[in-house]
């Protein structure tokens, strides 16, 4: 393992943020990260079963935060809660808080439509709908109350863009979307999410069903996103958390073991256990 050259960092966990020290400032001024999400406390049970367990974790605004951990450890479980998917789940049920802006999605008078479209979701296996490519994106807006089709096919145009796919299928646009490839596929669904403007993307392991050369695609668009976008990333690739994201959380047994910077976590870990999952020992 590499050790850190821990100077230059500094937590924070009072002030929510963690402060990241400039080496070329000579002031030695601090860069705060802005807060996006923040649970606190979070418990979550499907039936009787404990999934989640007392969860404290801030996610920053237009960052890659990595959930990392073994196969049914909750990482899923958890980026479900911050767009309230499972309240389709029967007999479950979440207590604590999830904040986006410092606004509690299990409040009372939050409404789970609208935090559904400030909170976007890739899945892992690609799902377009059996439609045009260009109905795929306008259905998601005309559904959200878009009626005017030069507003509809600007925004198609732009989101193809925003996804990378735009010039491989501009001429296609009136062709089944399911005739894409699943990288492709892929692509498209990302286009249908951020076209509807989020302001959070979730990706439950977006790449699972891909190619090596679709998933660097879309490895590039999420680094490309983030200018844009917070986003969190369910991935069982260490190689792809290391390539793609700002901060990494492990989770193990419903627990979340550590969290911070993804070179803190693969360089130089806190617990051991973070440490042999990293390197292969166990999951």
């Amino acid at each position: 393992m590499i050790k850190l050259d821990a100077k230059n960092r500094t937590n924070s966990a009072d002030m929510g943020y963690t402060e990241i020290k400039d080496p070329l400032n000579k002031v030695g001024n601090f860069l705060p990260e802005k807060t996006k999400i923040k649970a606190g406390n979070l418990n979550f049970y499907y039936g009787k079963t404990h999934t989640l367990k007392d969860i404290n974790l801030n996610i920053y605004e237009k960052k890659v935060t990595a959930i990392i951990g073994p196969s049914g450890c909750g990482k899923s479980t958890f980026i479900r809660l911050l767009n309230r998917m499972n309240d389709f789940v029967a007999d479950s049920r979440a207590e604590g808080e999830i904040l986006i802006d410092e606004n509690n999605i299990f409040g009372k008078t939050a409404d789970p439509v609208e935090i559904r479209k400030r909170v976007g979701m890739v899945f892992q296996k690609p799902n377009p709908f059996p439609k045009s490519i260009f109905d795929n994106i306008a259905y998601g807006l005309e559904i959200n109350g878009a009626k005017d089709r030069f507003y509809i096919e600007e925004k198609v145009v732009n989101s193809l863009k925003k996804s990378a796919l735009f010039e491989e299928i501009r001429h296609r646009l009136r062709d089944n979307a399911l005739g894409l490839s699943g990288g492709q596929q892929q692509r498209l669904c990302i286009a249908r999410c951020i076209a509807i403007e989020p302001e959070i993307i979730l990706f439950d392991e977006p790449c699972a069903s891909l190619d090596p050369i679709s998933t660097a695609k879309i490895e590039e668009l999420i680094l490309e996103l983030k200018k844009d976008y917070t986003i969190v990333i369910v991935t069982h690739n260490m190689q792809q958390a290391l390539r793609v994201s700002d901060y990494t959380a492990f989770f193990l047994m419903g627990e979340l073991i550590e969290y911070n910077t993804t070179k803190k976590i693969f360089e130089n870990p806190s617990d051991r256990r973070t440490e042999d999952y990293i390197t292969g020992r166990f999951g």
